[in-house]
């Protein structure tokens, strides 16, 4: 990658993270290969902490026919993830802005361990989908105020570096859904659980304590003099966020279609659901590819315009599936799905991190963040109504692209205002 990894002194300022600096504290220059550490090391806790989001997925069957319940009874566990998710991110994001990200992710350690281990000693389903909350706020440190963290390191790359940190949740979901796999059936998911919550605490813990000393050691960290907001929208911090909330929603109301019925979609062609899965994984895969290329392309032209890109690519892709729906199409609309969409939801902290102050940063974040996973509930949900109602996935297809028309809409609106600020700017 062609990073210039020793910025100029007419590049970037130094800034001074720590609000208490320690004996141990050193000017930190963004864009700098101490930068680069603090982002491989983030990459690797998000990687790690994320299996919150995966785990639920590949056992539920398991669970399911242990508490001989439905699969609707069994799958609010997972909605019950997402709903800890999205209120967790606010949460978290407001712990970092106040004190930092390591007392922040200290929470989310302590979150993970306590509901993996508290999961494999449930006795019944309402405590494994109440402990299922649990592991969505833990899982939540390691997506919004990572990104939000990140973001504050970076000037020259901050698009990249955003994007890179948001790609841990996708790395998580290739390697830890074999592994938990592979353990379910080796040794039941209830010692799955609890091995999960010790190795997870375990390996986060010695990331986490690396991190802090690379950071200086210093657990509270003030954000004041991180480089300052990129563009002026002037538009007072609450009716972005509110607009931004609301694009994000209707994006992953769209997103939510083909990530969440895709494999239905495949069994009720004749394809099988094996061959839905593997488009899935194809679409994640693309998806990591997406997401580090979009975060490049924000360094260049900024975190608005990428959004609209990948927001009327995306809306092309839907469009595809409803015209196309043969094996091989679908293989290629998925990947082309996943190359599409990826990039979307970390632009919005991209955003946020050009127009909003640092000191609010993660909390902000975190709250469009948790819009886009009602966005993706509501989405699937939706989706699975549409069909029941009508016996096809057509209309729902449809659906979608109308939702990502609202988007369209509101970032296109985003994107004069911003420009139109720019030429009062220069005249």
């Amino acid at each position: 990658m062609w990073l210039d990894l020793e910025p100029r002194g007419d590049e970037v300022a130094a800034v001074y993270a720590p609000s208490q600096p320690s004996k141990d504290s050193t000017p930190f220059t963004p864009d700098s290969r101490q930068a680069w550490l603090r982002l491989a090391l983030a990459v690797l806790i998000g990687s790690v902490g994320a299996v919150g989001m995966w785990s639920v997925v590949v056992v539920m069957p398991v669970v399911q026919q242990e508490f001989a319940t439905s699969r609707g009874a069994v799958s609010f566990a997972a909605t019950m993830i997402f709903l800890g998710f999205g209120v967790g991110g606010v949460i978290m994001g407001k712990i970092t802005d106040r004190l930092g990200i390591v007392p922040a992710m200290a929470v989310s350690i302590a979150f993970l361990t306590g509901s993996y281990v508290l999961a494999g000693l449930s006795t019944a389903l309402w405590q494994f989908i109440v402990i299922s909350f649990m592991m969505g706020l833990g899982t939540s440190a390691t997506f919004a105020p990572l990104m939000a963290e990140a973001s504050h390191w970076f000037e020259r790359y901050r698009g990249l570096a955003v994007t890179i940190v948001a790609s841990g949740n996708y790395v998580a979901g290739t390697f830890w859904p074999p592994l938990i796999n592979w353990s379910t059936q080796a040794y039941g998911w209830r010692a799955t659980h609890v091995g999960i919550g010790i190795a997870v605490g375990l390996l986060m813990t010695i990331l986490l304590l690396v991190l802090r000393r690379v950071m200086g050691g210093s657990a509270a960290q003030d954000h004041s003099n991180a480089p300052p907001p990129r563009i002026d929208l002037k538009m007072s911090a609450n009716t972005l966020t509110v607009l931004l909330c609301i694009a994000s929603i209707s994006c992953c109301v769209a997103m939510a279609m083909p990530q969440v019925h895709i494999v239905a979609y495949c069994g009720d062609l004749g394809y099988g659901v094996a061959r839905g899965a593997e488009m899935l994984s194809l679409m994640m895969a693309c998806g990591i590819i997406s997401r580090i290329g979009s975060g490049y392309l924000a360094d260049k032209i900024g975190g608005i315009p990428t959004l609209l890109i990948g927001s009327v690519a995306q809306g092309f892709a839907l469009l595809f599936y409803l015209f196309f729906d043969g094996l091989t199409s679908l293989y290629l609309i998925s990947a082309m799905f996943g190359l599409f969409q990826g990039g979307i939801v970390p632009s919005y902290a991209i955003i946020v991190r050009e127009s909003m102050p640092a000191s609010e940063a993660a909390t902000r974040v975190g709250i469009v963040i948790m819009a886009s996973v009602f966005g993706m509930s509501g989405g699937g949900w939706i989706s699975g109504v549409i069909f029941d109602a009508t016996g096809s996935y057509a209309a729902a297809f449809l659906n979608g692209v109308i939702w990502n028309a609202l988007n369209i809409v509101i970032v296109t609106a985003l994107l004069l205002r911003a420009r139109a600020r720019s030429r009062l700017a220069m005249a």
